[in-house]
Order: C-alpha cells, then sequence, then structure tokens
C-alpha cells in the first residue's frame, strides 16, 4: 500500500505554481517513494537533518529542489519546495536548511497528535516557531 503525503505549510501550493516538467518530475520521484523507493534523482541530507531527503531537478529556468521525509512508518511528509536562489556550488543556504529544520519538528508534532494519516493529501499548518522551540 502507497504512504500517503502530508504537505507542511505552503508546500503543495508552491509546487503547483512551478514549472509543468518540475511538478512532474518531482511528483514521479514522490510517487517512488510513497511505493518504498528512491528515485535516482533524490538523495537523503547530512548531519541532523539525515531523516530527510531532497529531490533535486535541473531545468533551463533553473534548480529546483523538494523535501521530504520518510522518518515515519507510515506517511511522507513534504517540508519543503524551492527554487534553487544560485546555481553556484550544490550545498544548500543555511536559511534552507533553518526553514526546514523548523517543518520537520512541525511534521513531528504533527504525528505525535495526529497519528496515521486517514486521508490522503493532508495539510499541516505551521506551529508558531516559539512553540516549536520550546519543544
Amino acid at each position: 500500500m502507497d504512504k500517503p503525503l502530508r504537505w507542511v505549510g505552503q508546500t503543495r501550493k508552491t509546487l503547483k505554481s512551478m514549472p509543468d516538467d518540475v511538478k512532474d518530475e518531482v511528483g514521479h520521484s514522490l510517487r517512488i517513494a510513497q511505493q518504498g523507493g528512491r528515485a535516482d534523482n533524490t538523495s537523503p541530507m547530512k548531519r541532523n537533518l539525515r531523516t530527510v531527503s531532497e529531490i533535486r531537478v535541473e531545468e533551463n529556468s533553473g534548480t529546483y529542489r523538494a523535501i521530504y521525509t520518510t522518518q515515519f512508518e507510515d506517511v511522507i511528509y513534504v517540508l519543503d519546495v524551492f527554487k534553487k536562489k544560485s546555481r553556484k556550488g550544490i550545498a544548500t543556504p543555511k536559511s534552507d536548511l533553518n526553514r526546514i529544520e523548523q517543518r520537520l519538528k512541525a511534521a513531528r508534532i504533527d504525528y505525535e497528535e495526529h497519528g496515521p494519516p486517514d486521508i490522503q493529501g493532508r495539510i499541516i499548518l505551521m506551529t508558531n516557531p516559539k512553540k516549536l522551540r520550546e519543544r
């Protein structure tokens, strides 16, 4: 059975605003993750984000990233989707890493409070960052 997706913050809306080729490639990669696999354009992140995977899409219009976690047994949280601002280097900017960390915390809280998913495509709103820091 496929794992359902939960979208954190504006990730779903942001993905819908991207070029069609990007949406198709991200969607295909997420579908593979839902089935328990990992697409060729996907790799794990490092350090304290080891439970997070990054989908990379290169297009003429720029470089795009979709970030998700499969750390929960029965659901995938899509944490962030963005267009990379710089074409130089492969490192993800610190501000993006901080946002991903905050959203991962929000996903953990959501999972603790709501447990396994009951519907596909549930969107969770970001918790107040102050509350996240307190946990």
